[in-house]
């Protein structure tokens, strides 16, 4: 059996490593692990798992809200932001209002749907990405109207 000497200088190098070791494994832990939050970081969240779907039947607006050729957000009764479309004037569509990228909510201008955190562009009537970093379309939601409501399907 061999025996080693530790000075105190060998016995601080080696702690030192295994402390910068240890602190390298934790942060490439946090790097990968998903806590599920859907609290925004540097003003983007992390999408969720799925769509925000609204309950069926679920009142979300009067139809006199939404402009022909435009898109407005609402939030459904769970709190989760939508958004519902009006291509022409017998016609809406709904999507998904959390961009496909980062989850931030999406604002709807005109015909398109921004994301004010990173930039992505959606078209309002179809979802499609116009313009990344998404790459994903927006959910479509079913909606329908129903005595001058927009009612999710």
């Amino acid at each position: 059996m061999t025996f080693e000497k530790h000075t105190r200088r060998t016995v601080l190098t080696a702690g030192g490593a295994v402390a910068g070791a240890a602190a390298g494994a934790a942060a490439l832990a946090a790097c990968g692990h998903d806590t599920g939050s859907q609290a925004p970081e540097s003003g983007a969240a992390e999408p969720s798992a799925g769509a925000a779907v609204p309950t069926p039947g679920q009142p979300l607006a009067a139809l006199s809200a939404v402009p022909v050729g435009e898109a407005v957000a609402l939030k459904t009764q769970q709190g989760q932001p939508v958004i519902v479309s009006r291509p022409s004037d017998d016609t809406v569509v709904g999507f998904d209002g959390k961009c496909t990228h980062k989850g931030c909510a999406v604002a709807p201008q005109g015909a398109e749907l921004r994301c004010p955190c990173h930039g992505s562009v959606f078209d309002a009537f179809t979802g499609a990405v116009k313009q990344g970093p998404a790459t994903t379309p927006l959910p479509e939601l079913k909606v329908v109207v129903e005595n001058d409501q927009i009612i999710s399907g």
